[in-house]
């Protein structure tokens, strides 16, 4: 939910709880420490996730971006924040098989 003009409406208000692209921008950076795992980035520009994205895939770089190479405390961290947020999503109405088509 984001687009070169507006800004992003944060992972609370994004679809399902932010279970888009930009959302797992968002948690990635939450687990690198990049950002504070309160943050929601609700009002960044385009710009401002794009820098974000460079900063979270240099960060996965050394794991190729496989969450079971990462460190333990890491690894913990980024389980924990995912099923949260896959919690919310659920309530919310979300289902992995919405994206199987």
């Amino acid at each position: 939910m984001l687009n070169r003009n507006k800004t992003y409406v944060g992972l609370d208000a994004d679809s399902y709880g932010g279970m888009t692209p930009t959302g797992n921008i968002v948690r990635d950076a939450q687990v690198f420490g990049l950002i504070p795992e309160d943050e929601t980035c609700v009002g960044w520009s385009l710009a401002r996730i794009e820098s974000l994205y460079d900063q979270v895939s240099e960060a996965w770089h050394p794991y190729g971006n496989l969450a079971s190479r990462l460190p333990d405390a890491l690894r913990e961290r980024h389980q924990r924040i995912y099923q949260a947020a896959i919690e919310r999503a659920r309530e919310l109405g979300w289902s992995a098989e919405l994206y199987d088509d």
